[in-house]
């Protein structure tokens, strides 16, 4: 939008606090080269527009938006005199975008002093060159250690989750292998007893009644029943009192494995109906070693299941071999974000899911979404840990207003309403030393707001602190830009 050319003084230039210093000759010159121009009440420029002009404003009111999802946010409004905004980096040529970074409009007609972006690029280098030197050495500066440090924090996630998911690996794979030992360790006694029961004046209808009952012994176990504790004693007490009367040693050692296949008394009858008096203790015997077979292979799958699932959620973790933009289930990243950090939580912490599996599918950057997950809970278990490490992380999704919402709450300190404001500043952490880069929040946000176009806020106090993500339900074409 271009605004009404008006009469450019270089004494009321001069009276803006930017130039207040320059020399009468300087003051001339930005008359001669740039202009002065009136707004009527409405748009200046466009973020994402090429940046082809600085504004200084001379008298108005103007107002300063950022694109959010969908909607603008205005992040400044002011009326004082001499406020810039426009083409800030020209003197940084192509090496950075030359775009709008954000929208301004005025609400009352507004005067302003514009100098085209390449007049204020040759004016800055000609008249302050050791500024632009300083200015540029902090931009890229900046820019690097921030590069530079985040992918520090990356990697430093990436290791906390490796020893989480090496700890949650542990425990399953040794259940396996000391499965393993113990069932070779039974199939060796099961081959003993049947030679022995081999051995005997047996007939075929005999052993093959023994082999059947086997068959529905190994079908029972995997109809178990799950009982509660005082049933299972219960029921284990009725089964020693009939091994012992029937003349089986040690009932009480092979009760609980029964009642845990979820064998009674009737079974025990069927056994000893098959055969003779004088082999059922042998033949109780072997059957039990063929409960414990299966009970212990029982244990096996659950366990390499279990290392499969922990697998699975890496992969979906990391997003290996799936587009890098597409459409997902939030609620599978949370669960992979959730069990890969179930580690850090640790016992004193209890996480509680409230999701809406209602929610439909929304178009996104998986990898990266999993990251700011990951963040948000690391953030949220640090609070609770730093008010004793007992607390609540309830992760809850909703649909709020036409987009997607997951908030994590913590039952936390809460966040100071002092910094309310800095916690999604780069470099702003209120960790110790060494122990935040006080990244975390910035790549979040840059995630959300920047390549998902949602929204990311806190809303805190004591005891209940709340990060909300809002991703939009739908996107017209994904942002390539880096975060």
């Amino acid at each position: 939008m271009s605004g009404q050319i008006v009469a450019c003084s270089p004494q009321e230039i001069g009276s803006l606090f930017l130039f207040e210093k320059l020399s009468p000759e300087q003051l001339g010159r930005l008359c001669a080269q740039g202009r002065v121009e009136l707004f009527q009440p409405g748009p200046v420029y466009t973020e994402g527009d090429p940046a082809t002009c600085f504004f200084v404003m001379i008298e108005g009111t103007v107002v300063l938006s950022r694109r959010v999802g969908g909607d603008d946010v205005e992040v400044t409004r002011t009326s004082q005199r001499g406020v810039y905004a426009g083409a800030m980096q020209a003197y940084l040529g192509d090496r950075v975008p030359q775009v709008y970074t954000n929208s301004m409009r005025v609400t009352v007609p507004t005067r302003f002093f514009v100098l085209p972006a390449d007049l204020f690029a040759d004016v800055m280098r000609e008249w302050f060159p050791m500024a632009v030197h300083l200015l540029e050495g902090l931009f890229f500066g900046s820019k690097n250690t921030q590069a530079m440090i985040g992918q520090r924090e990356r990697l430093l996630a990436l290791g906390s989750l490796s020893a989480g998911l090496t700890h949650e690996l542990n425990n399953p794979a040794a259940a396996a292998v000391r499965a393993t030992a113990t069932l070779r360790e039974r199939v060796a006694k099961m081959r003993h007893k049947l030679g022995l029961i081999a051995e005997g004046p047996f007939s075929r209808e005999v052993l093959a009644s023994l082999v059947e009952i086997q068959e529905r012994t190994a079908e029972r176990v995997a109809k178990a029943p799950v009982l509660s504790p005082l049933e299972a004693a219960d029921r284990e007490d009725v089964l020693t009192d009939w091994l012992e009367d029937h003349g089986i040693g040690q009932g009480w050692q092979l009760a609980p494995t029964f009642v845990q296949a979820g064998l009674d008394v009737d079974w025990l009858e069927q056994v000893a109906a098959a055969v003779d008096a004088e082999i059922l203790p042998n033949a109780v015997g072997w059957l039990n070693y063929t409960i414990e077979t299966e009970l212990l292979m029982n244990e096996i799958e659950d366990s390499t299941t279990r290392i499969s699932h922990l697998v699975d959620a890496a992969k979906q973790y990391a997003q290996l071999d799936r587009a890098p933009y597409r459409v997902v289930d939030v609620h599978e990243l949370l669960d992979s974000t959730l069990l890969m950090l179930s580690g850090k939580t640790g016992p004193g912490i209890e996480v509680v899911k409230e999701y809406d599996r209602a929610l439909p599918p929304v178009p996104a950057y998986p990898a990266e979404l999993n990251q700011v997950w990951t963040n948000l809970v690391d953030n949220a278990v640090s609070a609770i840990k730093s008010a004793g490490g007992q607390g609540r992380l309830t992760v809850r999704t909703a649909l709020d207003h036409e987009r997607l919402l997951v908030e994590f709450r913590d039952t936390g300190p809460g966040v100071p309403p002092e910094i309310k404001d800095r916690i999604f500043d780069p470099f702003f952490t209120t960790k110790p030393v060494g122990e935040g880069t006080g990244l975390g929040l910035d790549i979040s946000w840059r995630i959300v707001v920047n390549k998902h176009h949602g929204t990311l806020r806190v809303e805190s106090v004591p005891g209940d602190t709340r990060f909300q993500v809002l991703l939009p339900l739908t996107a017209e074409t994904p942002d390539e830009e880096p975060v």
